[in-house]
């Protein structure tokens, strides 16, 4: 990067060469303007937060809303008028109204019932690896990747199996469109069909209700008024989309990096007790989230000497935090040893209230992902080693993830 204009305008226009290789412009970025104002395509006047300590400050910092209605105009530029509906939830909310719909679904999530749920994973793990092409090209994130989170978390919401796909595909679409009309009219068919399909899956549930989370929710909200039916629609949403996409973008990051790193790949294998420190660096060093949902100024504010004017979107770009030389030594080498690997060091999960409330189960489906599939399928590879990975190409850094996985499963077979 030879410029700071430059690093500027690949962060704020996602070009390809910032999908390829975003960490290199965050490096520049944090180094010559830590706190910079962007323009993006969606014409909102926005700040980028790239330093560590910066940025776990303002994920708990509120000055910065995450109450989407206060910044309506700016949302509906981004976003749409179509996506209102579906954002009536705990992600969009500050405090009391975030503290009341988290505790709603905080007792799903706990590690104890997330542990509870291990058998379960492991079956579906052992099933989806049955299907797959031992001694063929194949790519990973649709056959593996994507139905193991989408399977774990149709059951918890109690979504029927024929269901699946199509949630699949409608949540996909709501995350991979772009600016252009074509993309925001999909985008917007594809909200339509989310809210009207969780409306009468709600409604069907209510006349024969189930053992799972959403049934619980439907109770809380006929029995005590907990939630309004905006939110209950709206959470169930969230619950969904949020419980797939990061953590399969998070298993075929990770599994291209110890693909891509074999000395790493080789001590986790040699040592299973370090897979859960593995999962804590693969977060850390390339996660799914590249940055924290927009958040807005109530006031002026100031970080890194710049200062953020009332009114503007704040973006906190959690991939570049994790890799701060001021917090990580190294921080661009993969080590699955490295020390102080701890779940609160990475911001990759975020931090603060609104710290992601599916970690536990996030961490443990690509824990037993990545072990199970590197146990059964030892001499696995990347199948085009020397092409590079492609990534997804977004219209602003949210995801980071491969748009495909090509692999062979067993090679020497």
């Amino acid at each position: 990067m030879t410029s700071t204009q430059e690093a500027v305008a690949a962060a704020e226009r996602c070009t390809p060469e910032f999908r390829r290789d975003p960490h290199a412009v965050y490096a520049h970025l944090r180094d010559a303007a830590p706190v910079c104002p962007m323009r993006p395509p969606h014409g909102n006047e926005t700040y980028l937060i790239t330093r560590y300590e910066d940025a776990r400050a303002a994920l708990s910092d509120p000055r910065l809303s995450k109450d989407m209605y206060g910044a309506m105009d700016a949302y509906r530029r981004i976003f749409g008028d179509s996506s209102v509906a579906l954002d009536d939830n705990m992600l969009n909310s500050d405090a009391p109204k975030h503290t009341r719909l988290r505790r709603l679904v905080n007792s799903a999530f706990t590690p104890r019932r997330v542990a509870a749920l291990r058998p379960r994973i492991e079956e579906i793990v052992r099933d989806l690896l049955d299907e797959c092409p031992a001694r063929e090209r194949f790519d990973l994130l649709p056959a593996f990747a994507f139905p193991l989170p989408i399977i774990v978390i149709c059951d918890l919401l109690g979504v029927p199996p024929e269901d699946r796909q199509r949630m699949q595909h409608l949540s996909t679409t709501v995350a991979q469109t772009g600016f252009g009309e074509e993309a925001k009219r999909a985008q917007q068919q594809a909200e339509e069909g989310l809210h009207a399909y969780f409306t009468d899956l709600i409604n069907a549930k209510r006349e024969r209700p189930g053992d799972d989370l959403l049934s619980a929710l439907i109770a809380a909200r006929d029995n005590d008024g907990g939630l309004t039916e905006s939110e209950l629609v709206s959470t169930a949403f969230l619950l969904m989309f949020a419980g797939h996409k990061t953590t399969a973008y998070l298993i075929g990051n990770a599994v291209h990096h110890l693909l891509s790193h074999p000395a790493q790949l080789r001590a986790v294998r040699e040592d299973p007790e370090l897979i859960r420190a593995a999962v804590e660096e693969l977060v850390r060093y390339d996660g799914s989230v590249e940055s924290a949902t927009f958040r807005y100024a109530t006031e002026d504010v100031e970080y890194g000497g710049t200062l953020i004017p009332k009114g503007a979107l704040v973006q906190i770009a959690l991939s570049s935090a994790n890799r701060d030389p001021r917090k990580f030594d190294a921080p661009d080498e993969l080590d699955v040893r490295r020390p102080g690997n701890a779940q609160d060091a990475h911001l990759g999960f975020g931090h603060g209230s609104h710290y992601c409330l599916g970690a536990p189960l996030a961490r443990l489906e690509t824990q037993l992902a990545l072990t199970r599939l590197f146990d059964r399928f030892p001499r696995m590879a990347l199948a085009d080693p020397t092409g590079g990975p492609r990534w997804l190409e977004v219209p602003f850094p949210a995801f980071r993830g491969l748009a495909e996985l090509p692999v062979v499963l067993d090679p020497a077979g």
